[in-house]
């Protein structure tokens, strides 16, 4: 994987889990990083995940949705936002567009949208873009400690 290392792939090797990373030629035209990972790679969007940075009153919370779907901020509080980007990624360490949910420079609350309980693996950045990592929705919780919650809509 000469190239390749990422803190969201040496991660997912630290923990000794399976995980498979797929790589592609990022367009930076693109409109939607994920959309266009599923597109590249031929895989099902609901199989492909972004991970977004949420402001919770003051709080930031990793929400990993569906490409396909948009964050449901009341999912978080009457007062929930997006966080700011730069805020977003001085806190994880990773740029927009290749936030990872592994690896992250600070360890944030993590939700994982339920919908992805559904598959045996899904994809989700890898903490580049044009970089996905595959793996098991319950390996992702487990490494992220985070919970699986209806937090998408479509």
């Amino acid at each position: 994987m000469a190239g390749k290392g990422t803190p969201a792939i040496a991660a997912a090797e630290r923990a000794g889990i399976a995980f498979t990373v797929h790589e592609y030629v990022h367009d930076p035209t693109a409109e939607s990083y994920g959309l266009e990972a599923a597109e590249k790679l031929g895989l099902d969007p609901a199989r492909v995940f972004k991970t977004l940075v949420a402001d919770a009153d003051g709080t930031l919370t990793v929400a990993i949705v569906p490409v396909e779907s948009q964050l449901d901020l009341r999912a978080f509080g009457k007062r929930a936002a997006m966080a700011d980007p730069k805020l977003a990624e001085r806190t994880t360490g990773y740029v927009t567009g290749g936030i990872s949910p592994l690896g992250q420079r600070k360890r944030l609350p993590t939700l994982l949208d339920e919908s992805a309980l559904a598959f045996e693996t899904i994809h989700v950045s890898a903490g580049r873009r044009g970089l996905e990592i595959e793996l098991a929705p319950a390996d992702l919780l487990a490494l992220t400690g985070g919970r699986a919650t209806p937090i998408a809509r479509a």
